[in-house]
């Protein structure tokens, strides 16, 4: 029996304490090596009410604002399993519902709203 498997979509605000301090909008880490963590939370929260409000979509918002390279494809990560990716971002998607949208999850890479897909 195959592992059961989620598919989510993410947008990543890295921020001074992330162990990568670079981005594709930031290749040399500049803005990233002075955000601190409150900003870059403050930063996810505000783009998370305007996707909450119908202001913006999150796809369009992931992809103007994320911070990871999955901001190409309006955030998707695709489908995996359990081990493959960080444990809180792992915990946090498989504790959504289908359609639901996350709160503030903090990882290594910085920090992320999740919107999990399948």
């Amino acid at each position: 029996m195959a592992a059961e498997q989620v598919r989510a979509s993410h947008i990543l605000i890295k921020h001074e304490g992330s162990r990568r301090k670079a981005s594709w909008k930031d290749p040399d880490g500049r803005v990233i090596s002075t955000t601190t963590r409150d900003a870059a939370v403050r930063q996810l929260l505000a783009l998370r009410d305007d996707i909450d409000s119908g202001k913006a979509r999150f796809q369009d918002v992931a992809v103007l604002h994320s911070d990871c390279s999955s901001a190409k494809r309006g955030g998707d990560l695709g489908r995996f399993g359990r081990g493959q990716m960080q444990k809180p971002f792992e915990e946090a998607t498989y504790a959504l519902k289908v359609g639901e949208l996350s709160g503030i999850v903090d990882t290594d890479s910085g920090v992320h709203i999740i919107l999990r897909t399948s």
